[in-house]
């Protein structure tokens, strides 16, 4: 079939060789572009959009403690474990064809999350969610690929795209403030409906389809041993934040290691693999692989617990709290956009890195609320927090796929996604966990004995806690369980600035032979 040096064509294969000079993305891609960030918006948006509705979700199914992190980063570890699958997946069917049948499937998993009626049915739905959305994230980067072959407007797009799943992440907890205002926490989940019909009737007119020339039959074994590797490692991980170096999560750590093991020695023997291990021996897209991951564990694990402090340690509503919340997103949008261009004169590496330690700035001005409280230092600690957050998705997402070439964007994608949601999801559970651990470490000697033990077990799990049980807790007890909990979100908080500036500073040594985008 023929085609353009852009592989915009009905069925796309390679670029053509003797196209010396990249084409030009013209209004039709630019228009293709708004129509992929729609999954990309929605994809962020519902990666924290409970964070504010957990408290009322909380009163109504009244989960446990366990169910309530399940409830928040099933989602995240299932799109993390699917991933590498639907990109490849992607590459062999079509980018375009697996991003409509996602996201009717996402729509779908959307309406059976707002009609939950237990901890248990959310749970499901939260995981069919997930697996939904794995087949979104990979399609939307790898089509970006296709669609803009020149590097300076590919790494605009991009910044773009990333740009708009950050900015999801972060006016989450505003849409879901606003909703919670005036209806149930289910109708968080319904904002998904008009986002995925727009979809579906968009994108058969604008995105181009494409499918690797060499696709080869899609290989179940190494689907099945690739879940092997990341689920159990993903369950060990949480454990061991949960309840340190025990039997269990010892067991679930080797046995994804042993997987890891056998996926790995399997691809090195397909002439066709499933995941092309040589694509970590660029050094620019393992290092930005290694950037994305540890800046989203920071950022999923701060914005939990920063939006349940103003929630319930100073009593702002949900929408006062995400309203709270908005200013600090709007760095995020300026460093996606900007980074790039900036990108084109300064080498990348230097531009990651300087966004990364003021990034780690906001992160300790964040710890101090257990000194100072009040909404001042968590608004200006994620200004400086979304600076980085906005720098290294777009950025470290673009050292990603154009490491890759063009038929191998989709595995190349979706691991640059892999890293990003297992991120945000382990930052909940390893810096989620940390804070309760050092809650109920804390509450517990001051807890009277005379209390009820069901109020007794309420507030000793967290603040969390139901309106019918409220009344028997005493306003000193009440105010102790508060301060305790801040002093938790300050830990997490000085954790995440350390690991941040450090990793501002492998960014600098690792990315520093990266040339500028364009050169």
């Amino acid at each position: 079939m023929s085609h353009d040096c852009t592989g915009n064509a009905l069925t796309a294969s390679l670029p053509d060789a003797s196209c010396t000079h990249p084409a030009r993305a013209g209004s039709r891609e630019w228009l293709g572009l708004a129509v992929l960030a729609l999954p990309t918006l929605l994809l962020g948006l519902d990666a924290t959009l409970l964070y504010l509705a957990l408290p009322a979700l909380a009163a109504d199914l009244a989960p446990s403690s366990t169910q309530a992190l399940w409830i928040m980063d099933i989602y995240g570890f299932m799109i993390a474990g699917l991933l590498i699958t639907m990109g490849t997946l992607g590459d062999r069917i079509g980018r375009r064809k697996l991003l409509m049948i996602g996201g009717a499937a996402f729509g779908g998993a959307s309406l059976l999350a707002a009609c939950a009626s237990s901890a248990e049915m959310l749970i499901f739905a939260r995981a069919a969610l997930g697996v939904a959305g794995a087949t979104l994230m990979p399609s939307t980067l790898a089509l970006i690929s296709n669609m803009f072959s020149d590097a300076r407007q590919r790494a605009q797009a991009i910044g773009i795209w990333a740009t708009m799943f950050a900015l999801g992440m972060a006016v989450g907890p505003l849409v879901g403030g606003m909703l919670l205002e005036h209806f149930s926490w289910g109708a968080a989940f319904l904002l998904a409906l008009p986002v995925v019909a727009l979809l579906l009737v968009c994108a058969p007119l604008l995105l181009p389809e494409y499918r690797s020339p060499h696709g080869g039959h899609f290989d179940l074994l190494s689907v099945a041993l690739s879940l092997a590797a990341i689920l159990p490692s993903v369950y060990g991980l949480k454990d061991v934040a949960k309840h340190g170096l025990q039997s269990d999560a010892l067991l679930s750590l080797s046995v994804g290691l042993v997987f890891s093991a056998m996926f790995i020695h399997r691809q090195r023997r397909l002439s066709v693999p499933f995941l092309d291990l040589s694509l970590f021996a660029n050094r620019a897209f393992s290092a930005a692989l290694v950037v994305l991951l540890t800046g989203l564990v920071a950022v999923g694990g701060a914005m939990l617990l920063a939006t349940q402090y103003l929630q319930l340690v100073l009593g702002l509503s949900p929408l006062a709290a995400g309203m709270w919340m908005a200013p600090s997103a709007l760095t995020m949008v300026v460093a996606g956009i900007s980074a790039p261009l900036l990108a084109r004169r300064i080498r990348p590496g230097f531009v990651v890195a300087c966004a990364l330690a003021l990034s780690a700035l906001g992160y300790l001005l964040l710890a101090q609320v257990h000194h100072v409280p009040g909404v001042g230092l968590v608004v200006g600690g994620f200004a400086l927090i979304y600076l980085g957050l906005g720098t290294i998705a777009a950025l470290g997402t673009e050292l990603v796929v154009a490491a890759a070439p063009a038929e191998k964007a989709g595995a190349a994608s979706a691991m640059s996604e892999m890293v990003q949601e297992l991120g945000v999801a382990l930052g909940v559970a390893v810096l989620g966990s940390l804070a309760t651990t050092l809650y109920r470490g804390r509450i517990q000697e001051h807890i009277p004995s005379a209390l009820p033990e069901d109020a007794a077990q309420a507030i000793g799990n967290g603040l969390w806690i139901a309106p019918s049980l409220m009344v028997h807790i005493p306003e000193q007890l009440l105010e102790q369980a508060r301060t305790t909990f801040t002093f938790g979100l300050s830990v997490a908080a000085t954790a995440s600035a350390l690991a941040i500036l450090t990793l501002a500073i492998l960014a600098a040594l690792a990315l520093r032979h990266v040339a500028s985008i364009g050169e």
